[in-house]
Formats: structure tokens, C-alpha cells, sequence
């Protein structure tokens, strides 16, 4: 069966969503054909392992019934949160865990190449319909690679990954975590964020933490509150 063929069978009006409920009222979800930027504290990781597991639930669940191409900039993946999602789930970790295809960077080259030369035939291989590129900039800040350099193929990314999304209708998500404050890495997260289709990002309140719509084509934009008190993923998800 060709790829052409595959993606005429998905549902034209699919969303990803993350199944909490005040956040879903916001952020019904994600759609084929977009780059997204998630950024905040840590606790958008466990935001982006949650769409890992929800992305391989059937279509009728809220699911995209796919493979998932985890791109892990920062050595972030988390085998045992990703297991205990599965388990919320009802679904069998294992099998989970098999679906999911990471491909780890440790340098700012190795995560270009991975991107730029690797992620078209690793979503054709696995059959993905989701991307996550996790702690999309981390590697760029390194000072062992040139600014000017480090700009440069920061820019070429990001327009890369937002013409990726849209020609193989494949849903990318990077995720964007906090770093010391430089003009770099504020370079960077404008870029990141420029670029995408929709912006979410996980801030501090008053009741703990809060989901922030920031960006989006046409859904309303704002604020909800994910917790009244530290983030945690029994906090948060209700499957």
C-alpha cells in the first residue's frame, strides 16, 4: 500500500488531543499538517509523552491509530513515564513502548542531520503520524558551536520542520524547555515559535500551573489551569 494511499484513509477533521479537560475546551487539539511549539518548564514533557501514548489510541478514542518518531534532543524520553501513561490507558506498555521510534542526538550536528537528512524516511519507514522533536534548541546552545552558525541551521530547521508537517500531513510538536537567559536562546525560542502553526506553553499561577494558548490560526486564544499545585501526571491526565 502506497503512503498516498495511507493518508486517505485518515479522517480529514482528526485531532490529537491531550484529554484534559480544561485544556481540551481550549486546545481541542492538534491537526495533520502542522508544526507546533510547546514550551515552559519541564512539565511539558510529560505533555509531549502523553501524545506519544494517545497517538497510538484508535481514531473513535481520540487517537491517530500511528507509530510515533520521537526526535530526543536532550536526552529527555522517559521509558517509565510513557509506561505508566500506557497503563492510565488501559493499554499494555510493552507494546507501547514498541510503537515509539527515538532517535537521539548528543550534539548540535548529529540532531541537524537527524532532522534535516534522517526524519523523512524514518515517518515513511514507521508509518508516524506524530513527530516530537524534544528540547528542540538545547543542542544549539552549546558553546562549542559558533553563534552565528548555530543561528543559521536554527532558522533552516525550523522552516524545515514547518514545510515537513504539511507536505507528509504528519502532526511535528517540539517542545522548548526553560535555559539561562542569553540572546541566544531568546533568538532561538522567537524562531521556534515564529515557525509554528500553534503555540502552547505551561506557565506558574496563582493555583499551580496553567495551559496558555498563545498562537493559533483560529481558535480563541488563553489561559486554563492544568493543577492546583505541582504538576504531575496523576494530577493532570484524566483518561
Amino acid at each position: 500500500m502506497s503512503q498516498g494511499t495511507l493518508v486517505e484513509s485518515i479522517p480529514s477533521q482528526l485531532r490529537l488531543s491531550f484529554n484534559i479537560e480544561n485544556v481540551d475546551k481550549l486546545f481541542p487539539g492538534f491537526t495533520l499538517g502542522n508544526y507546533s511549539a510547546l514550551y515552559g518548564p519541564l512539565a511539558v514533557l510529560p505533555l509531549s509523552l502523553l501524545l506519544c501514548v494517545r497517538a497510538q489510541l484508535p481514531y473513535q478514542l481520540g487517537g491517530l491509530e500511528s507509530n510515533v518518531v520521537f526526535v530526543d534532543g536532550g536526552n529527555t524520553f522517559r521509558l517509565y513515564d510513557v509506561s505508566y501513561i500506557a497503563q492510565l490507558h488501559q493499554l499494555d506498555p510493552r507494546e507501547v513502548l514498541e510503537r515509539i521510534f527515538i532517535s537521539r542526538a548528543f550534539t548540535a550536528y548529529q540532531m541537524t542531520s537527524l532532522i534535516l537528512d534522517k526524519l523523512q524516511d524514518a515517518v515513511e519507514k514507521h508509518n508516524s503520524k506524530l513527530v516530537i522533536i524534544s528540547d528542540i534548541a538545547g543542542l544549539y546552545l552549546d558553546k562549542d558551536v559558533p553563534k552565528r552558525e548555530a543561528k543559521d541551521i536554527f532558522n533552516q530547521l525550523t522552516v524545515h520542520l514547518s514545510k515537513f508537517a504539511k507536505k507528509n500531513r504528519v502532526i511535528v510538536v517540539a517542545t522548548y524547555f526553560p535555559r539561562y537567559l542569553s540572546k541566544l536562546n531568546i533568538f532561538f525560542k522567537a524562531v521556534a515559535c515564529g515557525r509554528a502553526n500553534f503555540v502552547a506553553s505551561v506557565e506558574p499561577s496563582k493555583c499551580g500551573q496553567q495551559f496558555v494558548l498563545e498562537k493559533h490560526p483560529f481558535f480563541n486564544l488563553g489561559k486554563t489551569n492544568l493543577t492546583s499545585g505541582n504538576l504531575t501526571l496523576t494530577e493532570f491526565m484524566e483518561v
